[in-house]
């Protein structure tokens, strides 16, 4: 548990700058630089850039000196690292290119205008966690469980167009019903999915699977439904730093939310979590996320010098 800095060697506005990070969590970063009088504006996503002027004062403030490997080595132990392939810029190209995929026989011409409206909703500024990276993570998982052997249904590709939509409408608006966005999420996919020449069947099966993202309780013999749902709540399963950075992510989601009302529902959402058994709903995400999920959510439920109701 430390803020770390490594040496002042990248050039940039006719100085050198060190990179500032923590390798137990955002709060103590954004803590440190806070005391320290570190702007705002020089955090990128997983760490601060610090000019050289500035070096001196941080190490005596408590900042660490490690080498540029080892703070690298330190920040993805941590799982607060956000990898190039995780930076918007190149994660629009990756996506881009996952859909051209699903539609090797539509023209350009219909394909990309869709795509680009996608992923333009991924990106809006109200998202944290809810954006391109959740995306991408979702077809990941998605990927990971077909190729350990997880059936995907009659529609395989169904389950892949269900995770592109399945957030496509998301407002994490406390005055609208629950589950009105995978409602508006589905129904988008029914205006759009036409257009790209998908039979009516595999539509269907879509839209069915978006919906599903509301409650993640598939059928026994849902097996579409439950790799789409695993590959949703993988995130529960992750290290320490990037389930504290998902927590982030789904508060700055839910900012029209006072934090009385958000702790509320997150306790929700927790034991209902907690309460299912299994959480997961493949053999393979029971093996693979299950124990780590549990623990995570037990942590945030009960958190260190909590006491746990009899």
């Amino acid at each position: 548990m430390a803020i770390l800095i490594d040496p002042a060697r990248w050039p940039a506005h006719g100085t050198v700058f060190s990179h500032l990070v923590s390798d137990e969590s955002l709060e103590e970063l954004h803590a440190f630089a806070r005391a320290t009088g570190i702007s705002p504006s020089a955090f990128d996503g997983d760490h601060y850039d610090v000019p050289v002027s500035m070096y001196e004062d941080l190490v005596a403030a408590g900042a660490q000196e490690v080498t540029g490997s080892e703070l690298v080595k330190r920040l993805v132990k941590s799982g607060l690292r956000i990898t190039a392939a995780e930076r918007s810029s190149k994660l629009e190209k990756i996506l881009h290119q996952r859909f051209d995929r699903l539609f090797p026989h539509t023209s350009v011409l219909d394909r990309d205008p869709i795509c680009d409206a996608l992923l333009e909703r991924w990106s809006e500024d109200h998202r944290h966690y809810h954006d391109l990276s959740h995306l991408m993570s979702v077809l990941k998982n998605i990927d990971y469980l077909e190729n350990q052997g997880e059936p995907l249904g009659p529609f395989p590709r169904a389950v892949k167009l269900a995770a592109w939509f399945h957030d496509a409408v998301y407002r994490a608006d406390p005055i609208l019903p629950p589950g009105q966005d995978e409602e508006d999420s589905a129904r988008l996919a029914e205006r759009v999915l036409p257009e790209l020449g998908v039979p009516g069947p595999e539509i269907l099966e879509a839209t069915r699977l978006i919906r599903l993202t509301f409650t993640h309780d598939p059928h026994d013999d849902d097996f579409a439904g439950k790799v789409l749902c695993d590959a949703d709540l993988e995130v529960l399963a992750r290290n320490t730093g990037a389930y504290q950075r998902y927590r982030d992510g789904i508060r700055k989601d839910f900012s029209k939310v006072s934090d009385e009302d958000f702790a509320t529902g997150r306790e929700k959402f927790l034991r209902r979590m907690l309460a299912r058994n299994p959480i997961f709903n493949t053999g393979t995400g029971r093996r693979r996320w299950e124990r780590q999920a549990r623990r995570n959510l037990m942590a945030e439920l009960y958190p260190r010098g909590g006491k746990r109701e009899t």
